[in-house]
């Protein structure tokens, strides 16, 4: 906190001191003392198995952490919609994940909680990418979830990963974002139709699409603020990266600051 000069600090649900409930008061003082406050809760629920069993234990396991995000003081609790997997239909999908989040909500609203949807690639102990990675289908899964304490967490170089452009994606959202994931990603090789390809059998991210310092990557940071503000966009920006150092974080803490100094004044 004190070498970036950085005011919250977002929180992973899967740490395991935070899988007791008498630890989250002792963490949310913890940063409170470093100056820092936790405004969101990153969470990775799967909610496409055909399965309902396995989907109730995604639907409890998300719901556990909404409570776990306002023991922490969170505002926010991230949701993704699952694995886009190839025995379902995408109307099932969309079912699944529609009904999933609405039953969610009903604890969020109990906590004061509010769920922001991101447009994810593939999470890392996943074999398919994300139900909704493509542009159509997130955009169809948010239409369908009309609810004051429900919107978007926006990451523009997931957008990249589905081979897809990350402006194009945030107007058609831009009144639903809440929050935002700033990272910045680069192609170490190949190229984005590479990227398009990559519909499977391995876990995680592709070896060579990979974090950078933010402003040196693909984004247009200029033209993604630029339209944020014109939103009224007011939330929180997490910084993704320090794959390869706290010295890279901390660069590309100093470009979103001054970046946001120079679009909202």
């Amino acid at each position: 906190a004190g070498a970036m000069e950085i005011t919250g600090l977002e929180m992973y649900n899967n740490f395991h001191d935070f899988k007791d409930p008498a630890n989250w008061p002792k963490v949310k003082a913890y940063v409170e003392k470093a100056g820092m406050t936790i405004p969101m809760l990153c969470c990775s629920p799967d909610f496409t198995s055909p399965d309902p069993d396995e989907r109730k234990k995604q639907i409890d396991h998300e719901i556990f952490s909404i409570r776990m995000a306002a023991g922490l003081g969170a505002k926010y609790c991230r949701v993704l919609s699952g694995q886009r997997r190839k025995d379902i239909t995408r109307e099932e999908g969309m079912g699944y994940v529609v009904d999933s989040i609405e039953k969610c909500l009903v604890e969020a609203e109990k906590e004061g909680v509010i769920l922001v949807i991101e447009n994810h690639y593939k999470d890392d102990f996943w074999t398919e990418p994300e139900f909704a990675q493509m542009m159509d289908v997130f955009v169809d899964l948010v239409s369908r979830i009309d609810s004051p304490i429900f919107g978007v967490q926006y990451d523009p170089s997931n957008a990249i990963a589905a081979g897809e452009d990350p402006i194009e994606l945030l107007e058609k959202v831009k009144h639903r974002v809440l929050t935002m994931g700033a990272s910045d990603r680069y192609l170490a090789s190949g190229t984005i139709e590479d990227l398009r390809k990559q519909e499977g059998g391995s876990a995680g991210y592709v070896s060579f699409f990979k974090h950078g310092v933010i402003g040196k990557g693909l984004n247009d940071y200029d033209k993604i603020f630029r339209i944020l503000k014109e939103v009224g966009f007011d939330g929180w920006v997490s910084i993704e990266d320090g794959v390869d150092g706290m010295g890279q974080m901390i660069e590309s803490a100093d470009f979103l600051k001054k970046k946001i100094r120079e679009v909202w004044g």
